[in-house]
């Protein structure tokens, strides 16, 4: 029974800290206007980084080498 109450937490516990891992999208319109401009540059390298993401799970791009060509695509965007 301690086994089985025990799994249980864990798996609870797993279930609730795994959506804590993903950094959440920078509203500027919820931030103070003195930091307004870097929230919104802020929110346009994380979108940046998401495409980028989303370009290489399309290319189906290898996890050892996936580091890499984000990097690579995240400066080919800045370069822009």
């Amino acid at each position: 029974m301690r086994l089985l109450l025990s799994c249980c937490v864990l798996t609870v516990l797993a279930a609730t800290t795994a959506s804590g891992y993903t950094q959440k999208i920078v509203d500027p319109g919820t931030v103070a206007p003195e930091y307004r401009e870097a929230a919104e540059k802020r929110r346009a390298e994380q979108l940046v980084l998401i495409d980028c993401t989303r370009k290489a799970d399309g290319e189906k791009i290898i996890r050892r080498e996936r580091a890499a060509w984000i990097n690579q695509c995240v400066e080919a965007a800045s370069k822009k």
